[in-house]
């Protein structure tokens, strides 16, 4: 690192630098949110202080793993990464809706309105911008 400042040595890396943006809150919440998400797991070292790098490698592994395949995300209608991914999404989601719409049947006093909505975005956008598309999505001009 002391032959090369950091940006070209990124450049050098294949890294494209960003920033965060002034006065923009949400350039970078998946990042901030998977942060959360690992800090506050039962099994995060207190502190935060691992006993090795070896060590924390073992626990971000297995991270990792329980995040993309046993981790309900709310943001997917509490699906794994790993469910939508492999294909299994849509399956599991109209079976999901097969047993709200029953349970709502049975007993529509239980409810204050309709079933949730399951389904699944198809783009997800981080800043996405006042434009609309002809079919009336947002678009992401930057």
């Amino acid at each position: 690192m002391r032959g090369r400042n950091m940006i070209s040595m990124m450049e050098w890396l294949g890294i494209i630098p960003s920033r965060s943006r002034p006065h923009v809150s949400d350039d970078n919440p998946y990042s901030e949110s998977l942060f959360k998400t690992l800090k506050y797991r039962p099994e995060y070292p207190k502190g935060g202080v691992f006993k090795d790098i070896e060590s924390a490698r073992i626990w971000v592994s297995g991270f990792v793993d329980w995040y993309n395949t046993r981790h309900h995300h709310s943001a997917i209608s509490f699906l794994t990464p790993d469910e939508v991914h492999s294909g299994q999404a849509e399956k599991k989601i109209s079976n999901r809706v097969a047993v709200y719409k029953d349970a709502y049947a049975k007993h529509p006093e239980r409810w204050s309105g309709k079933i949730r909505n399951w389904s699944i975005k198809e783009v997800v956008f981080l800043n996405p911008s006042k434009c609309k598309t002809t079919e009336g999505k947002a678009t992401n001009a930057a």
